[in-house]
């Protein structure tokens, strides 16, 4: 059993040989001042002379008295957990309380595996559990991944009769969402004839620790139509999380209304989850101004703001607030370098990244992961610098992994640089890569090439080992619903309309000199069948979309899982001026903001 002390070699816990004579009423009182004197404990020394009181005067043995002291013991902040089981082992006929403050303490200490531990002995001693003990198991399950552990205790609640009480099933949604077996926290949702608050933040938390955005969102608006609920403050960052990854801009916005409205102050955590949905859904203004407004700042709050300066190409501005940080005596570490590494990558500040890769070596004593190095290969990838890139992994202290290889991978790709890209590749093959894009880059570089029998050699080996390319697709938010487009979509209940607007868009580029770059489709087809594959691709009919049901001078924003091919940013930069919009679009890691035929990154991307 955990938690052994040297309190068990005495006999300090013995009843007292010759205990004072006093009567019933009188024993009552004195109990009553000890149970006082340990609620008044205000570290372990408090309680060490509260426990002595108690033991002196025989009340140890008292299941109520002990329940108390082992509880104090182990749930209060200044605790004890060791001096709580050496007090809880004393007891020889510990009861479901006994059990379930013992739980809860080892869960509490992040002590999962003793939790489950301290279970079992429960039922092996005979003593039943109640509605109480299930919460604090389901947590631990959770947090260990325990899929079985916890699908065994969930039969045990349906034996002792608890599958219907509120706090269990809200325990057992999360702890299914944990693992991974969402299918199993609708089916406890669904079957619920009673649900409160706690039980749809149990089932967003559950959607969202998947990354099923879309999916919490739309719980959201199931819990909100019912009209009766108020949602958590944990429910609300919840769904600006959702909002960040869908860059649902407008649904982030009426989020941060309700915080506003439900929570007096938002804290620092708050305002930083507020920061990083505003800037990767690309309203930086916004951003940079909640940033400035911040009357406390940690490393955290930085890291979200230089992160998304970079995401936004303003490389020079995020080396500013990266200052600034340190002018307020907070160091930085290796993720606040990964974001100061990204802002040269994005910007092509390339001297200034190899400064502040020097800097946060010999000033800061970090040791460069592979995420660094990857981010100065890239910084050199973006500025053509690839044999340089190459000598650079060469010379590394650490063995390159994927995220090295991979930058590098995509830096020969956007400089036509098959030989170097076919190492890169090599490299990564070689590690048993499970990401199918790299062997698709690979296969497009050979189309490129016209080296249409190693496409073919790529694509069978991605065949054989299972690997299938994810489709792309893109993300527009209209009227606060968010619609989804992939390449060459029939499936939207508007694609008629959509492809009528294209076929409307394309008339009005040939007056602006926009000619489809067929080179784009890296198939071995005729050039009309590649001219109307470029016309499908999902952000041209996000685009369209998008200009059909928002109303002129209405921005327009997108987000993509793929990187954007230069037919899709050439003609993008062209509707910006034809239907006077801007247009921003999250291209992964980077964002774009079409204004006026430009765009915010230069054509350096």
């Amino acid at each position: 059993m955990a938690g052994t002390s040297v309190l068990q070699q005495t006999n300090f816990f013995s009843p007292p040989a010759d205990p004072p004579q006093f009567s019933e009423l009188n024993l009552r009182l004195k109990e009553q001042q000890c149970l006082s004197l340990l609620k008044r404990c205000k570290n372990l020394e408090d309680f060490k002379q509260a426990h002595a009181q108690i033991v002196k005067w025989g009340f140890f043995w008292n299941s109520f008295s002990a329940s108390n002291l082992v509880a104090a013991c182990a749930l209060s902040d200044w605790g004890s957990l060791d001096y709580a089981c050496s007090i809880f082992q004393q007891n020889h006929e510990p009861g479901t309380f006994e059990f379930n403050t013992m739980i809860r303490a080892h869960v509490k200490d992040m002590n999962f595996q003793d939790a489950l531990v301290f279970y079992y002995e429960m039922l092996e001693r005979g003593v039943e559990p109640d509605n109480f003990t299930y919460p604090a198991l389901f947590k631990a399950c959770a947090w260990l991944k325990a899929k079985e552990e916890g699908m065994q205790i969930h039969g045990h609640v349906f034996k002792f009769g608890f599958e219907s009480d509120l706090y269990v099933q809200n325990s057992l949604i999360n702890m299914y969402g944990k693992c991974g077996e969402i299918q199993h926290s609708w089916a406890v949702f669904e079957q619920m004839d009673e649900k409160s608050v706690a039980s749809w933040s149990a089932i967003i938390a559950a959607n969202a620790s998947l990354g099923m955005w879309y999916e919490c969102l739309m719980v959201f608006g199931n819990m909100s139509s019912e009209g009766c609920w108020r949602p958590e403050e944990s429910t609300l960052v919840t769904l600006l999380s959702a909002c960040t990854h869908l860059g649902a801009l407008d649904l982030g916005k009426c989020t941060h209304g309700a915080l506003l409205r439900n929570i007096s102050e938002l804290n620092v955590i708050v305002q930083t989850s507020l920061i990083d949905m505003y800037v990767k859904c690309g309203y930086l203004e916004k951003g940079l101004s909640l940033f400035k407004k911040m009357t406390k700042r940690n490393q955290m709050s930085y890291t979200v703001m230089i992160s998304g300066l970079a995401m936004q190409g303003h490389g020079e501005e995020a080396l500013r607030i990266y200052s600034m940080m340190l002018e307020e005596g907070l160091d930085p570490d290796d993720v606040v370098y990964v974001g100061v590494l990204s802002a040269c990558s994005h910007a092509g500040l390339v001297d200034e990244g190899f400064n502040c890769f020097d800097r946060m070596k010999s000033e800061h004593g970090i040791e460069p992961t592979a995420h660094h190095y990857g981010c100065m290969v890239d910084l050199m990838g973006k500025a053509g610098m690839i044999n340089e890139a190459l000598e650079f992994i060469n010379s590394m202290h650490i063995k390159p992994n994927d995220v090295v290889w991979r930058s590098l991978l995509s830096a020969c790709r956007v400089h036509c640089n098959l030989e170097i890209g076919e190492i890169a590749a090599k490299h990564l093959f070689e590690s048993n890569s499970q990401n199918p894009g790299d062997y698709v880059i690979l296969s497009n570089m050979y189309a490129r090439a016209e080296k249409w029998v190693e496409v073919a050699k790529i694509r069978t080996e991605m065949a054989r080992k299972g690997f299938n390319q994810v489709p792309g697709f893109s993300l527009v938010e209209v009227r606060r619903r968010i619609h989804k487009f992939v390449s060459q979509d029939t499936s939207h209940p508007r694609c008629g309309s959509v492809y009528e607007m294209i076929h409307q868009m394309e008339w009005q580029l040939k007056f602006e000199g926009y000619s489809p770059d067929t080179s784009q489709v890296l198939l071995d087809v005729d050039e009309e069948e590649k001219r109307q594959r470029l016309k499908g691709h999902s952000q041209k009919l996000a685009i369209a979309f998008a200009l059909i049901h928002t109303s002129k001078g209405t921005p327009i924003r997108i987000a993509r899982n793929l990187r954007m091919c230069s037919d899709c940013h050439t003609y993008t930069k062209l509707i910006s001026i034809i239907y006077e919009r801007e247009i921003t679009v999250r291209d992964r890691n980077q964002f774009h903001h079409f204004k006026n035929g430009t765009c915010s990154c230069r054509d350096y991307w």
